[in-house]
């Protein structure tokens, strides 16, 4: 079995250059945007794998998909770039990347938004998701690679 490259997920506004320990951009961890080249197409594949299963599940708290095959070919027919392997969860935000402040009705796309997001925007839809995707690498990033912080002595504080 033959397998396509991973591309790097940079998306090109990356905070890891001011400090940040997960990249605001593309949810990658400040080790993997700077290691990103030496890695083998393996070890991209399950960063990939991490950032997606994420995103789908974020956008899943957010929104419902009627209809994916709908979703998929208007995607098509909007010509908006979409990787076809991965869950159609994420399929929705490169939807909502593309266009959210030209979308009228999302239901043309075969998606629905969740009750409790109705009174939002698609702009404000795509942001919340975007947030919640980065709190989400962020806590992933806290609970497994964060270093330990050494206790502070009191004659220190």
């Amino acid at each position: 079995m033959i397998f396509k490259p991973v591309k790097t997920p940079c998306v090109g506004i990356c905070s890891t250059g001011i400090g940040d320990d997960v990249c605001r951009g593309c949810k990658r961890f400040s080790h993997e945007v700077i290691h990103w080249n030496g890695y083998d197409n393996d070890q991209r594949r399950v960063i990939a794998n991490r950032l997606a299963s994420f995103l789908a599940q974020v956008v899943a708290n957010h929104f419902f998909i009627i209809d994916a095959e709908k979703l998929q070919a208007q995607l098509r027919h909007q010509q908006i770039s979409y990787q076809s392997d991965q869950d159609p969860m994420c399929w929705v935000f490169d939807l909502l990347k593309a266009g959210a402040s030209q979308i009228t009705d999302i239901s043309v796309y075969g998606v629905a938004v969740k009750r409790e997001f109705q009174h939002l925007t698609l702009v404000e839809l795509k942001q919340s998701v975007d947030q919640h995707f980065y709190l989400l690498s962020k806590a992933h990033y806290d609970r497994y690679f964060r270093p330990p912080q050494l206790p502070v002595a009191p004659s220190q504080l």
